[in-house]
């Protein structure tokens, strides 16, 4: 498409619609009912008004090459539209380049099953930040997505190491700030490896970079699918004794607000978990 075109283009989108493909550019991939928790939770009766407005929405941007939809679906084929998971098409990334004044071309391929997972859970966790900050909860002061959110420092060996977490947030409450290193976790990696990148963690601490920017170092949770991959993480982490607990949480993608919230703050990476009966 010209850049004429694109200018013309760019004249029959409104904010919204620009706020939408921001951010796919942003998570790379969403989920229709992300997009409308993101950007249509205001002036709906219902939430299928919304379910209903989003969609037309995002067919219209697809009608113009825009977005386009990947072949999975998320949720099963009972989900319907708000299972089907969105990324930014090529002319799409086209025109959010010039508007950026960026050269460099990202490729739009269709992912493989796990990097969709794994993204997913990196948007929803996003997404809820928003929420909580929306409801007045918590003051979202900063969120970084990936790769912004990595972190290069020098290694003990003097080479250059970096850190990549899932998310990095700063979160306030009254008088409190909270600093945030998320890592978005779909239970595909052995706990082995989990220590490993916490050592990361470690070193990355040790350098006392972001202590003398910020104060403090950011805790690091790990968020989870559920109660059997915590309690492997934790049992993981505590038994290796060159892992500092103070530093790690681990918590199901049910507890993150809660966690954010600080309404039931959760223990020391292998520290005691409270069990209902």
């Amino acid at each position: 498409m010209s850049p004429k075109n694109l200018a013309a283009l760019l004249e029959r989108l409104s904010e919204r619609d620009l706020s939408v493909l921001e951010s796919l550019r942003t998570h790379r991939l969403l989920t229709t009912a992300h997009i409308r928790r993101l950007h249509f939770t205001h002036g709906h009766a219902t939430l299928g008004a919304a379910s209903g407005a989003t969609m037309r929405v995002l067919t219209r941007l697809e009608g113009h090459g825009l977005i386009a939809r990947l072949g999975r679906r998320i949720g099963g084929v009972r989900a319907g539209s708000s299972g089907i998971t969105w990324q930014l098409a090529s002319t799409g990334e086209r025109l959010l380049r010039r508007l950026h004044g960026e050269s460099k071309r990202r490729r739009y391929v269709e992912p493989s099953g796990a990097f969709v997972q794994h993204t997913l859970l990196k948007a929803e966790l996003a997404i809820q930040l928003h929420e909580l900050a929306g409801t007045g909860v918590i003051e979202l002061v900063s969120l970084e997505t990936e790769p912004t959110c990595w972190r290069s420092f020098v290694s003990p060996q003097g080479t250059i190491e970096w850190l990549k977490p899932d998310l990095y947030a700063v979160t306030a409450s009254g008088d409190y700030e909270d600093h945030w290193f998320f890592e978005a976790d779909r239970a595909t990696e052995h706990p082995p490896d989990v220590v490993s990148k916490a050592k990361v963690y470690q070193r990355y601490a040790a350098t006392g970079a972001h202590q003398a920017r910020h104060g403090l170092f950011p805790a690091v949770p790990w968020v989870v699918p559920d109660i059997g991959r915590q309690k492997a993480l934790e049992a993981a982490l505590a038994g290796d004794t060159a892992i500092q607990p103070e530093l790690f949480r681990v918590v199901t993608v049910d507890a993150f607000r809660q966690l954010i919230s600080g309404d039931q703050p959760d223990p020391p990476a292998g520290g005691p978990t409270q069990e209902t009966n």
